[in-house]
């Protein structure tokens, strides 16, 4: 038995992540991860600084014997600092081969998005948090900016 005896095909019907996405808040704004990049969610953790890190960068965590770096989403998006508090949580993603830390204000809930519900964000000029975000999902209680990890994460990989 050779290993083209076997294969592996990607069913979107049985995708049980598919339309998923982990709220979160910056500042009164809700943001969306789709929940399939999402290893884990974590309190507050002490983080060692690495030298000539973007400022957006705080450092490294020990995640039960892996090294993960951990960037602030609120500095990332150059908003106002925000004391951390018992609602910051690190949100931890996994990107590619990486896996990443992202300090958040707080962690809302996992909501289902339909892709009908998804549009492309406007085509306006972009200041500095919209470039990262991705697509805009429409809620009857509002919207929700849905993150392009690759942009959010592009500088420091």
């Amino acid at each position: 038995m050779t290993n083209s005896d076997f294969s592996i095909e990607y069913d979107e019907e049985k995708d049980t992540t598919k339309d998923l996405y982990m709220t979160f808040n910056i500042d009164n704004e809700i943001y969306g991860i789709e929940i399939a990049s999402i290893k884990e969610i974590i309190e507050m953790v002490p983080i060692t600084r690495v030298p000539e890190s973007p400022d957006y960068v705080l450092g490294i965590i020990n995640l039960r014997g892996d090294i993960v770096g951990v960037l602030d989403v609120r500095k990332r998006f150059m908003k106002e600092p925000k004391a951390y508090d018992t609602q910051t949580c690190i949100i931890v993603v996994e990107h590619k081969e990486y896996v990443l830390g992202l300090i958040v204000d707080s962690v809302n809930e996992v909501l289902t998005i339909e892709e009908s519900k998804i549009s492309a964000p406007p085509s306006a000029k972009l200041n500095h948090h919209n470039q990262f975000i991705r697509n805009i999902g429409q809620l009857e209680s509002g919207v929700v900016l849905l993150l392009d990890l690759e942009k959010l994460l592009q500088q420091q990989l």
